[in-house]
């Protein structure tokens, strides 16, 4: 699964730059325009490191750092046109991981980038739980390495969107993934239409794995939110 990296900037130029850097690097990157959605996307989906900007509007990058360290350790690199040493102090003593001034190299961005994962997870082993080859919810066992479902011992076939839509909510249990978040992790696009499509997979699934789909044991509707596995 590739690890999802979060760009809150309100100049679109820097996030398609740094989005297309990413993205040729592997990484799953979704854009924010300002503090609050960063935010939003955090307390949503699971993230494996945010790029902020310190000035946005409705909400800055330092005050979304600040917000974000109260319940979370995740790995911030922090972005900004100020370069004075006292500018970068601020910026690290609010929680950041890292200080970049602008203008960057893209190409120094992303190593910084790839240096604060891996400190991460060599920090945190619970942070590399996601990159297990099996994940075991009780009866259900999904083989990620050879793309396989088995239940209660049984193999149960599966398209690869289907695989790769459990595959995710299994990853992170306990986190709801609304449709439109789901759609952009699977199908990697940005061009979200209706839950039609999530809706129909979800069904599909539940019908493979689930005693009775309509009282499920492993995907739980969040009403009016979305769906997660617990």
């Amino acid at each position: 699964m590739a690890q999802h990296i979060v760009i809150a900037d309100d100049d679109l130029e820097i996030r398609d730059v740094l989005r297309i850097y990413l993205q040729n690097e592997g990484y799953r990157v979704t854009e924010a325009e300002d503090g609050l959605q960063a935010l939003e996307i955090v307390r949503t989906e699971p993230v494996d490191l945010l790029i902020l900007d310190v000035m946005m509007p409705r909400m800055d990058g330092i005050r979304a750092c600040m917000t974000i360290r109260e319940t979370s350790d995740l790995p911030i690199i922090m972005l900004s046109a100020k370069a004075e040493p006292i500018d970068k102090i601020d910026g690290l003593t609010t929680g950041a991981d890292d200080y970049v001034s602008k203008p960057f190299n893209p190409l120094e961005l992303i190593a910084r980038v790839k240096a604060r994962l891996r400190r991460h997870i060599s920090q945190n082993p619970a942070a590399a739980s996601n990159d297990e080859v099996i994940i075991e919810l009780g009866e259900l066992v999904i083989d990620r390495q050879r793309h396989m479902v088995r239940l209660r011992g049984q193999e149960i076939p599966f398209t690869p969107i289907e695989f790769s839509i459990l595959e995710l909510m299994a990853s992170h249990p306990g986190i709801v993934f609304n449709a439109e978040r789901l759609y952009r992790s699977i199908w990697n696009d940005d061009k979200y239409i209706s839950d039609n499509t999530i809706m129909v997979h979800i069904r599909n699934i539940r019908a493979k794995i689930e005693d009775h789909p309509r009282e499920p044991r492993y995907i739980k509707t969040v009403w009016g939110v979305g769906y997660k596995i617990e």
